[in-house]
């Protein structure tokens, strides 16, 4: 395991040096950069070039890759260009909203769509089936932003409600802020729980049509033994890898709804940092997000070895 630990975090730091690259080298490949974006068509050359001097962006790209690079290895992710302040300060307080989002999603996700999948794969080709693939159907085709549109219009409809428009902190209000994260987080679910239980009906349907099930069935096994001992059990390792491929797709499609629910979040950040040309923002939210990705992607494999000791890790 230890060995396996050591190989792991080395192709992770391999991976996180890669993606630092082709992130530093695709924003300078964007048309403009911070100095056109603050200067507009006002000031001259010599304005201008000062100010690409102050930045740094006189020098050449290697050169400006590997002073980056240099400073992230100590820990520090530099000042935004825009607002002045330290990049690790900006991308923790907006991480924590991520973070928040992206776990009560999983959460709804995973106790929802867990048990719809359960039953519709029990329940093989039967109404509950049907209802079921329907709204699997209904929930992997919708995009995102546009279920997010739709329940903002009908909610605000419907009940005269509209979420606050300014977040607060689980520390300060917690209902407040249950209320403002309902509608984002049921965004966000809708698809997560298709996705669940279209995965769970999947194995589950799998598990049933086995021998070893079917000769449990013939010796007059409980069902709830057949169900507990056997096929939850050889279900749980998939649902927990699917687990983890379902918080980095949060993660990853949280930018829309972060932008239209107003949550100063890191998908936020980021598309503001972007649309300003805030490079030092831009490297750092994304280097979170991939050593996000990576963190959850090797916790996923080693939670293999504790479910289930006969998985041997190579």
């Amino acid at each position: 395991m230890g060995a396996y630990l050591i190989k792991r975090l080395g192709v992770s730091l391999l991976t996180a040096l890669v993606a630092s690259m082709l992130v530093f080298m695709l924003m300078r490949l964007v048309p403009g950069d911070v100095v056109a974006q603050m200067m507009g068509q006002a000031g001259g050359e010599q304005a201008a070039g000062t100010m690409r001097q102050f930045f740094g962006l006189d020098q050449p790209a290697y050169l400006q890759y590997a002073s980056w690079l240099g400073r992230v290895v100590q820990g520090d992710l530099g000042n935004s260009w825009t607002r002045g302040l330290p990049v690790t300060m900006l991308i923790w307080q907006a991480f924590l909203v991520t973070l928040e989002v992206a776990l009560l999603t999983l959460f709804v996700a995973t106790v929802i769509g867990v048990p719809l999948g359960i039953l519709a794969g029990i329940f093989e080709n039967r109404w509950i089936d049907n209802v079921v693939q329907g709204f699997n159907v209904l929930g992997l085709s919708a995009p995102v932003f546009w279920v997010g549109l739709m329940l903002l219009v009908g909610i605000s409809s419907l009940f005269a409600w509209s979420p606050p428009l300014r977040y607060v902190a689980p520390s300060r209000s917690l209902a407040d802020n249950l209320s403002i994260l309902a509608l984002p987080v049921a965004s966000l679910a809708l698809l997560q729980v298709a996705a669940y239980s279209q995965f769970v009906r999947q194995n589950v349907v799998s598990a049933l049509h086995q021998e070893y099930v079917r000769t449990a069935v013939a010796k007059g096994v409980p069902v709830r033994t057949i169900f507990f001992k056997h096929i939850l059990r050889n279900v749980l390792i998939p649902i927990i890898t699917f687990m983890g491929l379902i918080l980095i797709q949060i993660l990853g499609g949280v930018v829309i709804i972060e932008s239209l629910f107003a949550l100063p979040g890191l998908g936020r950040l980021l598309l503001t940092a972007i649309e300003t040309r805030d490079y030092p923002v831009v490297q750092g939210a994304l280097l979170v997000v991939v050593a996000a990705a990576m963190v959850v992607n090797l916790v996923v494999d080693l939670a293999y070895r504790l479910i289930d000791p006969r998985v041997r890790v190579s």
